[in-house]
């Protein structure tokens, strides 16, 4: 019996026992309550609040102008919809990076502002005191390697990281340093699917892949990707399960017409 279905909260000792069992883990994006009701109803184990808000809430070319604030606003609407789901939040850019005592601060208004359950980072050795000081603290921590969009302007692109040797060296050290560190979880985002094989195949934690291939321990993507919300972002790794930005724009178009050709409200739709 699948181990997500015996469960009425999603913890991270449930991920870990559907690493062990091997049931993938399903994940996805959310900002807001509406939409994280919907996901949280389908059954999905863990949502995510990332900094991808930036981009497909706020308009952003990047996530970096993201703010604490705003995160703890789209964290704490999520949490409020969510009976099921783990809650993992991101750290935005400029909130851990500069030392750990700035992370642990951060990471305290997300936990008691919103509720949340858990806190992502980005990076591998560079961070490992943010993550220290956050775990002494007693908040789960997921961590993320591969393609870190919080760099962006030290990489200069979005291709696949860790293709070299040297690079997917480090990524591997990384990935055991972070399980050492305590992470409960790890995002490799973006890498080649043989090395995310090689790092999920090693590790005793999950792995959650988005542009890493089928053999993580579980998948993400960005639910506005997912659902055709958004329409110039294709990579290779993006499924598209509807067309919504279509299907919302012709039913706006309808509403439009019954509006101007008094249509709209019928003898029905009025008081």
């Amino acid at each position: 019996m699948s181990v997500q279905k015996e469960i009425k909260r999603i913890t991270t000792h449930n991920l870990q026992a559907m690493k062990t069992q091997g049931e993938k883990i399903s994940m996805l994006t959310a900002y807001d309550y509406s939409m994280a009701r919907i996901l949280d109803e389908s059954g999905i184990d863990i949502l995510l609040v990332g900094d991808s808000a930036s981009n497909v809430m706020a308009g952003h070319e990047t996530t970096l102008p993201i703010t604490l604030n705003e995160m703890i606003y789209h964290a704490a609407s999520v949490v409020r919809a969510v009976k099921r789901a783990l809650v993992v939040v991101d750290l935005p850019f400029g909130s851990y990076q500069g030392s750990s005592r700035v992370a642990l601060e951060s990471t305290i208004r997300i936990m008691k502002e919103s509720g949340a359950h858990a806190v992502k980072l980005e990076g591998g050795a560079e961070v490992a005191d943010s993550v220290k000081r956050i775990l002494s603290a007693g908040v789960p921590v997921m961590g993320h390697l591969g393609l870190t969009p919080q760099s962006i302007y030290k990489f200069g692109t979005y291709t696949v990281r860790a293709k070299e040797e040297a690079e997917a060296e480090k990524l591997f050290e990384d990935a055991h340093l972070l399980q050492e560190l305590g992470c409960f979880a790890i995002v490799l985002e973006k890498i080649p699917a043989t090395l995310t094989k090689r790092v999920s195949e090693s590790l005793v934690i999950p792995t959650i892949g988005i542009g890493g291939g089928r053999d993580a321990d579980g998948q993400v993507l960005v639910t506005h990707d997912m659902l055709g919300i958004t329409k110039e972002f294709q990579p290779r790794f993006l499924r598209r399960y509807l067309n919504l930005f279509d299907t919302i724009k012709e039913a706006a178009e309808e509403y439009i017409k019954d509006v101007k050709s008094r249509d709209f409200p019928s003898e029905k739709e009025q008081y």
